[in-house]
This record gives C-alpha cells, sequence and structure tokens, in this order.
C-alpha cells in the first residue's frame, strides 16, 4: 500500500506525507494518457476533469466546487491571496507567533512592499484551551487590522486552533480571515462552508495522502472579483460567459503537469476505504494513536502535555530537554527514525513533533522513546 522506505521508522507525515502506492499508480496512469495525446489532454479535457476533481475535493471538504482552485501548495495559497490584497500605510495584517515560516514570510514582504504593519499575537504554549488562544488574538485586533492569517493547525507547535470560532470573532470586528490549512485536510472533519473565513487554503498531500503538489485554496464567493492567481494568464482576458472569471483565470496559469489535483479523488477513494467506517474512522485512528504516542513520549521525558487532548489532530509536539543539537540528525542517522526536532524562535525550547498516520504502530513511538532516551542519557 505504501513506498515507504522499509528501513525508516517514519514519523514524520506532517511535513509532506505519504502517497499510497494505488493513488501513485493512477496518477502515472493519468500521466501517461496525457503524454500519448497532450493537446487533447490539456486543451480539450482538462477542464472537464478539474470539474470532476474539484466537486468530489469540494464534497470532502464542505466547499461549493465553484469557489475552489488547484494550487500546488498551501503557501501558494496564502501568497496568492496576500499579493491580491489592496492595503494602504498603517493598515494591519495580524499574524500569530505560530505561523508557518514560509506564510509569515510572505505577510512580511507583502507588508513591507504596501507600508502596512505585521502584528503578531503571543499565542502561548503550552496553552490550556480555546479560550487562551481567542483571547490573545482578539487582544491585539484594532481598526486598522484588515485581516488575519491564522493556522487551522499550527506547523511548530501542533495546535488545533478554533477556527471557526476565532473567524466569526474577528467578523463582528470587520476583520477577514485567511486560514492557513495546510494540516487540516483529512485530519480533521472540516467543512469550509461552516468555517465561514474569507479565504482557506490547504493541502491535499499531507493528510489526505494525494500527490505532492495538489493543493486548494477556497475564496468566497464575494470576495473572488478581486483574487487573481500568481501567475496572470490566458483567462484574464477570455470572451467566455459561461464560466466565473475566478474559475478560467485559475484553471489555466501556463503548461503545468495537472495530474496531481486530478489524483486527489482516488486519494479520497483509497485512503477512505482503509477502515470499514471510511474517513472518519481513519481520523479518528490516527488521532488515537497520536494521543497514545504523546502520552508515551511525555512519561519518557518527564514531560506533561503542553495542551489538552482535543486540541491536537494527529500531530503532536513534546517538549525536549536542553542541549539537544543535532538530535533530528542522530536520530536519522543512528537510529533510522525520520521525525522533525522544532526549534521554536517564539519560546526558546525545542520540540519533537511526531505524526501519525494508518501505516504508524505503536511500537515506531516505543523506538523513537528508546532512541532519545540513549541520545539525551549521552549528552547530559
Amino acid at each position: 500500500m505504501w513506498t515507504l522506505d522499509s528501513g525508516v521508522v517514519f514519523l514524520n507525515h506532517g511535513s509532506f506525507g505519504a502517497c499510497p502506492k494505488p493513488v501513485l499508480d493512477y496518477q502515472r496512469m493519468l500521466r501517461e494518457e496525457l503524454e500519448r495525446e497532450p493537446v487533447r489532454f490539456l486543451s480539450r479535457e482538462l477542464q472537464a476533469r478539474l470539474d470532476a476533481a474539484r466537486a468530489a475535493l469540494g464534497a470532502f471538504i464542505g466547499a461549493d466546487p465553484d469557489d475552489l482552485a488547484f494550487v500546488s501548495n498551501a503557501t501558494t495559497g496564502v501568497n496568492t491571496v496576500l499579493r491580491s490584497l489592496a492595503l494602504a500605510p498603517g493598515d494591519e495584517i495580524l499574524v500569530t507567533d505560530h505561523a508557518y515560516n514560509a506564510c509569515r514570510n510572505a505577510v512580511n514582504a507583502v507588508a513591507a512592499a504596501q507600508g502596512a504593519r505585521v502584528v503578531v499575537a503571543h499565542v502561548p504554549f503550552p496553552v490550556d484551551g480555546d479560550d487562551a488562544v481567542v483571547s490573545a488574538i482578539l487582544a491585539v485586533t484594532t481598526p486598522r487590522t484588515r485581516l488575519a492569517l491564522l493556522d487551522h493547525v499550527t506547523s511548530p507547535t501542533a495546535v488545533v486552533f478554533p477556527i471557526a470560532r476565532l473567524v466569526s470573532a474577528l467578523a463582528e470586528r470587520g476583520v477577514e480571515t485567511l486560514v492557513d490549512g495546510a494540516h487540516a485536510p483529512g485530519m480533521l472533519p472540516l467543512d469550509v462552508r461552516a468555517v465561514g473565513a474569507a479565504y482557506y487554503t490547504g493541502n491535499c498531500h499531507k493528510s489526505m495522502c494525494a500527490p505532492k503538489g495538489a493543493a486548494f485554496l477556497y475564496v468566497r464567493r464575494d470576495r473572488q472579483a478581486s483574487v487573481r492567481p500568481l501567475v496572470i494568464s490566458h483567462g484574464a482576458n477570455s470572451p467566455r460567459t459561461d464560466r466565473s472569471r475566478f474559475r478560467l483565470e485559475f484553471d489555466w496559469t501556463g503548461t503545468q503537469d495537472p495530474t496531481p489535483a486530478l489524483a486527489v479523488p482516488e486519494a479520497i477513494r483509497v485512503v477512505g476505504s482503509l477502515c470499514p467506517g471510511g474517513w472518519p474512522a481513519v481520523m479518528k485512528h490516527n488521532h488515537v494513536l497520536a494521543l497514545g504516542a504523546r502520552l508515551r513520549l511525555g512519561e519518557a521525558l518527564g514531560r506533561t502535555p503542553p495542551c489538552p487532548d482535543v486540541m491536537i489532530g494527529s500531530l503532536a509536539a513534546v517538549q525536549l530537554p536542553d542541549g539537544t543539537d543535532d538530535l533530528q540528525k542522530h536520530l536519522f542517522d543512528r537510529f533510522a527514525i525520520e521525525v522533525p526536532v522544532i526549534a521554536w524562535p517564539a519560546v526558546p525550547r525545542r520540540w519533537v513533533r511526531i505524526s501519525a498516520h494508518f501505516y504508524n504502530r505503536e511500537a515506531d513511538y516505543e523506538r523513537l522513546a528508546e532512541a532519545l532516551g540513549t541520545l539525551l542519557a549521552r549528552s547530559s
């Protein structure tokens, strides 16, 4: 089912995911079909194929397909929205200190170019519940706040933010939200309509296990006229009236490989078939596995969980002792364990961030705990 190296304990699904062999086989079939007659595939058939893929994705994430555009990754989705903003000097973009570094860089670049200001909400971590997250973010919201870029699941700390509650509270203050949902699709039950954000972007290559290069950008209908792709192409002056300008511009930005996006429905089908209960059972399985792994590692390291169980999905962070330089490298080189050790600048501490997906077993985390014990004992 999985093509992962059997000699490596892979506990880093959260970074780039892992694609099941049946999905890769389906993608290869699409690529072969494309190469047999590229004009037919790209010029005559691609539109209908993208429509079908969007329909399957929309049903999975709770979004109208016509409000979705395929992009190559969530970072591209974030950049697309940010670079479509019209900001005035003194306007503010709100982020948190848990933001993904690449997206924070995009915010900084756009704000600098337009004379806007970046305001950082310091969300505590460890954190004891949703109220602390909401309070920290609303405390730095001002009448000049034009947009909040918020993670659904934070990358460095693996915390699930109460995103629908945050979107609603910010909307009451006249602030729109761009949700960086890079990790959420396939990890958490997702209903983009219910979230209510103006913009939501997420990866399909992580927990959904689609091929790399498959992601989406959702733009609420009332905001679509102002959002344009990073690459302007033929759709900008198309005379067609049967499709929205949003659809015409995003569906064709130049020649590229569309097969990651077209394989998304197959990924939904294949991974959903791993459990008799379908995707809800897959998500529950991964969540329970992550909870157990977090508990086991916390016991081994003498750490208490940094957030309640309900605030994690299938990623979890456990604090490491000080003086753990090159620990990630040693874990891989000596024990063949692939797991990220994250230095989070907001707090001068290091965290091991574990992932859980259907190919992982409890023994994988036992092996990690033993390896950490060995390495940390020698460094103390």
